[in-house]
């Protein structure tokens, strides 16, 4: 059984590898969608989508990694385009985890199971107040992955943020 798991990832948080460990806890296949892949680089979306990918590489171990494949998913104007669209670019599967309630009703009209992740600290754990801790020079790191915690310093994500 597949499942699909599509977010922002912007950037990638120990709340976001929660929700990678629960859905694999429930198919066999992950297929992860980086969404909003076609949108510049600007404040609210400040890394791109290869970026994220690489974020999310470094931070997960192999045995997740054969389990997982990244997309890149554009953000449409039309919702019933951007699911056509997601059809196109990702293989079949079987549920979709989010806790999205556009994506939710988007899926609930087809032949699909509708999983909800169970949210880690939502409070501090979001890509909005990592950001911002960034951005603020308070303390980050605790909040993601190693791998995240390096890709984020080895390219100067705090002045990038500043600059945007």
């Amino acid at each position: 059984m597949n499942g699909l798991l599509i977010g922002r990832f912007q950037p990638f948080h120990l709340g976001h590898l929660e929700a990678l460990q629960f859905a694999l806890s429930k198919v066999d296949k992950l297929w992860v969608g980086l969404g909003s892949s076609n949108k510049p680089v600007q404040k609210n979306n400040p890394f791109t989508a290869e970026e994220r990918r690489k974020m999310i590489l470094s931070s997960i171990d192999d045995s997740m990694k054969d389990k997982i494949s990244i997309y890149f998913i554009p953000d449409l104007d039309n919702h019933v385009k951007w699911v056509e669209k997601i059809d196109a670019i990702v293989p079949k599967f079987d549920i979709v985890f989010s806790n999205d309630e556009l994506t939710n009703h988007l899926y609930s009209k087809r032949d699909v199971q509708i999983i909800s992740i169970p949210f880690l600290k939502r409070d501090v754990l979001s890509g909005t107040n990592i950001r911002k801790l960034i951005f603020s020079d308070q303390k980050w790191d605790d909040f993601v992955p190693e791998g995240t915690k390096n890709f984020l310093i080895n390219t100067s994500a705090k002045k990038r943020l500043k600059n945007l």
